[in-house]
């Protein structure tokens, strides 16, 4: 029991100190890219601490099994350096029992990893999206603040509403566009319109600025030209800006309960996925207690590198096997077969020294009789 605790403390321990390393990174990176966005008017920065913070547990499924998978690889490892592991394998501790060790807190981390992918990430995903489908928070056209020019950076477009309802419900609209026609030369297309109101396809999942009671003035600079429309009813769909804030799948926002019960080839990948993030943990906490093993003159990082590709082998297989899976293709019954796969290499790795023992033990057995 004693053995189990210290383990398990130092490996915990480790883990925690790599998931935190790793979130501060990730995080940072992705809070930069969202600030410029909110720096040029693609996002209302009210909403951009709300919308990490709903995101935070979606990166946090990822961070924790590869800081279980990292801690146990230099907590192994240092007990390798340093000949504590040699001891305890004097005092009776097999692979075997070592590795039923080390599933105690991989079991641990997966029942936490299970909470987050079943329902906090779903519910997190869920709220984040409901916010930036808020017209006064979203990206492009949809990030329209009350009283202020702006700017987009998607496209040569400038947007006024000179208030906003708390139903989404704009006022005094104006929208200013510079557009090439089919022969190349600049055309500039203003619009202006008492009301308008954000409206999304749900088919399509495409968003359109409608605005009601309004003119629009279309024509070339410096010619008198210029075609004026009146409309009641006038469509203009948003443009969304490549690699921005949303560009999270929407059936991660779905709920767990609702995949389970649908037959869309898409929900079930989503559903496999989700099931499969927790049930990697123990599987990859068996192939780094394995790939941990070292000496002196190796050191502790010694197996770092091949570690990682395994475990980047393992992460590209699962993303893949979902995508086929999505859309009809891949290995019948989905996402389990890169499991079961990598559980064999689990065992190949943990039991082949002892098999290939006795195998060379038989054979000499065998010739000598």
């Amino acid at each position: 029991m004693r053995i189990l605790r210290y383990l398990t403390r130092e490996v915990l321990t480790h883990m925690l100190a790599v998931s935190f390393v790793l979130l501060v990174i990730i995080i940072s990176g992705r809070f930069v890219k969202y600030l410029a966005e909110a720096a040029v008017g693609d996002l209302a920065a009210n909403v951009l601490l709300p919308v990490m913070f709903y995101r935070l547990p979606g990166f946090l499924e990822l961070i924790i099994p590869l800081g279980l998978f990292i801690g146990i690889l230099m907590s192994y490892g240092r007990l390798y350096v340093e000949s504590e592991m040699v001891v305890l394998s004097a005092c009776g501790v097999s692979p075997s029992r070592l590795a039923r060790y080390t599933l105690v807190p991989a079991v641990i981390v997966s029942v936490l990893v299970g909470v987050l992918s079943l329902w906090v990430t779903p519910m997190g995903a869920s709220r984040s999206e409901a916010l930036l489908d808020d017209p006064e928070s979203s990206q492009g056209l949809h990030a329209m603040a009350a009283g202020r020019f702006q700017s987009r950076r998607a496209s040569d477009t400038v947007s006024y509403a000179q208030r906003i309802d708390q139903d989404g419900t704009m006022y005094s609209v104006f929208l200013s566009q510079r557009e090439r026609d089919s022969s190349g030369n600049l055309r500039m297309v203003v619009t202006v319109a008492e009301e308008a109101e954000m409206i999304l396809d749900g088919v399509s999942g495409a968003r359109y600025l409608e605005l009601r009671n309004g003119y629009r003035y279309s024509g070339y600079p410096g010619n008198m030209d210029y075609d004026i429309a009146q409309f009641d009813t006038f469509g203009e769909m948003i443009p969304e800006p490549e690699g921005g804030i949303r560009t999270a799948d929407p059936v991660d926002g779905r709920a767990t309960s609702r995949l389970w019960a649908s037959d869309s080839l898409e929900d079930r990948a989503a559903l496999q996925w989700r099931l499969s993030i927790p049930l990697m943990v123990p599987i990859v906490a068996v192939i780094a207690m394995c790939l941990s093993r070292t000496d002196h003159r190796r050191g502790r990082y010694a197996k770092m590198a091949p570690a990682f590709l395994i475990y980047l082998a393992y992460l590209m297989l699962l993303a893949n096997a979902r995508t086929a899976f999505a859309e009809g293709g891949g290995v019948p019954g989905g996402l389990w077969w890169v499991h079961c796969l990598f559980a064999l290499v689990a065992l190949a790795m943990l039991y082949g020294d002892s098999l290939r023992t006795r195998f060379t033990y038989w054979r000499r057995n065998r010739a000598s009789a």
